[in-house]
């Protein structure tokens, strides 16, 4: 569960390191994301030369939360870290080609199949 101005970790090879979120999409005033939701990140911390720069904004997909998930099987899950990847809105495609880390599986029912298959682990 992230929120105005959490920091998020980067998962994805776009040379960004550490985001801000400004906005969580999907509803009028929507308080909370959660994984799979797509919120407007800022970049403020980016290695040099790299295809992000520090305070462009982005969309990006959450794909880790620290707070625990339900599962309809009654299983919860939590992740070590909040993290995001840098997509388009629209096609879903994620615009770095690595995926750094675990990945939650309910990516793949809000329709984040590229995402899923550069993972190196779906949990």
């Amino acid at each position: 569960m992230v929120q105005l101005r959490s920091r998020l970790n980067s998962a994805d090879n776009t040379g960004a390191r550490e985001f801000e979120l400004i906005t969580v999409l999907g509803g009028y005033k929507k308080r909370y994301g959660r994984i799979g939701d797509i919120v407007r990140v800022v970049v403020k911390v980016a290695i040099p030369h790299a295809a992000v720069k520090k305070s462009e904004m982005y969309h990006a997909v959450i794909v880790r939360q620290r707070k625990e998930t339900r599962r309809a099987d009654g299983t919860y899950i939590r992740f070590d870290d909040n993290a995001v990847v840098i997509v388009d809105p629209k096609s879903k495609e994620p615009k770095g080609t690595r995926i750094f880390g675990p990945v939650a599986r309910e990516l793949k029912a809000r329709g984040f199949n590229k995402l899923i298959s550069l993972a190196p682990e779906v949990l």
